[in-house]
C-alpha cells in the first residue's frame, strides 16, 4: 500500500509539473505574439546568445567544431557557437508567429531561390522527397512548401508533456494549413508516412541528426549514424531527391534555397545504393555548413565521442 501511495503522489506531481509547464508556455507564447515577429525574434536571439554559450551543452559544440574544423582558433569557435545560440533563440521565439509568415518582398516573411524546381514538380504531378537540416529557421520548410502548392508532410519529435506537445503542434499546424499534416516519429508515424507516399504525396525530412539504429555514413570525414529512411523511400517510389535549406537573412525573414534534384549513380545493389544516397545527402549538408557554420545546430552529439577521424 505504501508503494502505491508513493506512486500516486509521484503521478500527481508529474501532472502538476506538466500543467505548470503548459501554463508557462502559454504565457510565453502570448508575450511573444504581443511583441510581433521582429521584436520576438530579436528578444529570443539576445537571450539565447547571452545564456546559451555558458551552458554545458555548448561543450558538445566546441568539441564538434574542433574535430570538424581543427584550424579554427578558440575565439572563432566561440563566435560560431554564439551565432548558433542566436539562431536557435530566434527560431524558438518565431514559432508563435509561424502562421503569419508569408511570401513578401521585405520585412517578416520569406522568399525562395530555385523555385523552378518546385514548379517542375507541380507541372508534372511528380511526388518528391525533400531533405534538409537544422539550418536557419528549419520550421519554415514545410509551410513554404505548402504555400507553393506541394502536398508535402514531415516528421516531428513529440514532447513528453502531451499538453505542451499539443500546443506546439497547433502552432505548426496553423502554419501548414488543413491540407498538410505531420507525423510523430515512431512506428505509427512511419506507417502513416508510407501511406502518404503511396497516395502520391511528397515528404520532407531533416537528416542531419544522429540516429542510433541508422547506418554508418561519413560526415565531415567521420562515420556518423545516419537515418536511411529517405534513401529507402527514394528507391521504393523512384522519387527525385531535392535538397532544400532555409537561410536566415534578417529578423523573422528567411530565404528557402531549393537545389536541383540530386543525381546519384545507382548500382541495383540496394544496400550499396542506400549508402550512396545517404552519403550524397551528407556531402550536401557539409557544403551548407561550410558556407555558414553558425547557421547549423552544432549542439547535437552527431558523432561518437571515441571515434578517431577517418578519410
Amino acid at each position: 500500500m505504501g508503494f502505491l501511495k508513493n506512486l500516486g503522489r509521484a503521478v500527481d506531481l508529474t501532472r502538476l509539473a506538466d500543467r505548470l509547464q503548459a501554463m508557462v508556455l502559454r504565457g510565453a507564447i502570448a508575450m511573444l505574439r504581443r511583441l510581433g515577429p521582429v521584436r520576438a525574434s530579436n528578444l529570443g536571439g539576445r537571450l539565447a546568445r547571452s545564456v546559451g554559450p555558458h551552458l554545458s551543452v555548448s561543450k558538445v559544440a566546441h568539441r564538434n567544431l574542433a574535430q570538424v574544423f581543427p584550424e579554427l582558433a578558440a575565439v572563432d569557435r566561440k563566435r560560431i557557437i554564439r551565432g548558433v545560440w542566436d539562431n536557435l533563440g530566434r527560431t524558438t521565439a518565431e514559432l508563435p508567429h509561424l502562421a503569419s509568415f508569408h511570401r513578401t518582398a521585405s520585412g517578416p516573411g520569406w522568399e525562395i531561390a530555385g523555385e523552378r524546381h518546385v514548379e517542375a514538380l507541380i507541372r508534372d504531378g511528380t511526388q518528391a522527397l525533400f531533405f534538409s537540416g537544422h539550418f536557419g529557421n528549419w520550421e519554415m520548410v514545410l509551410p513554404i512548401a505548402g504555400a507553393l502548392g506541394l502536398t508535402v508532410s514531415g516528421f516531428y519529435r513529440a514532447a513528453s508533456n502531451t499538453t505542451v506537445d499539443a500546443i506546439i503542434q497547433s502552432m505548426r499546424q496553423q502554419a501548414l494549413g488543413s491540407g498538410i499534416s505531420m507525423f510523430a516519429k515512431g512506428a505509427s508515424g512511419a506507417r502513416a508516412a508510407l501511406s502518404h507516399l503511396q497516395r502520391g504525396g511528397s515528404l520532407g525530412l531533416l537528416v542531419d541528426q544522429k540516429m542510433n539504429d541508422g547506418i554508418a555514413v561519413p560526415f565531415f570525414g567521420r562515420d556518423a549514424m545516419t537515418a536511411p529512411a529517405l534513401a529507402q523511400f527514394a528507391l521504393r517510389f523512384n522519387a527525385p531527391i531535392i535538397p532544400v535549406h532555409v537561410v536566415r537573412i534578417g529578423p523573422a525573414r528567411f530565404r528557402m534555397i531549393c537545389d536541383e534534384p540530386m543525381a546519384v549513380t545507382l548500382t541495383g545493389d540496394r544496400v550499396a545504393d542506400i549508402h550512396a544516397i545517404a552519403r550524397a545527402m551528407n556531402v550536401r549538408l557539409e557544403d551548407w555548413i561550410r558556407a555558414d557554420p553558425s547557421s547549423w545546430l552544432w549542439l547535437h552529439r552527431r558523432w561518437p565521442k571515441t571515434e578517431s577521424a577517418s578519410a
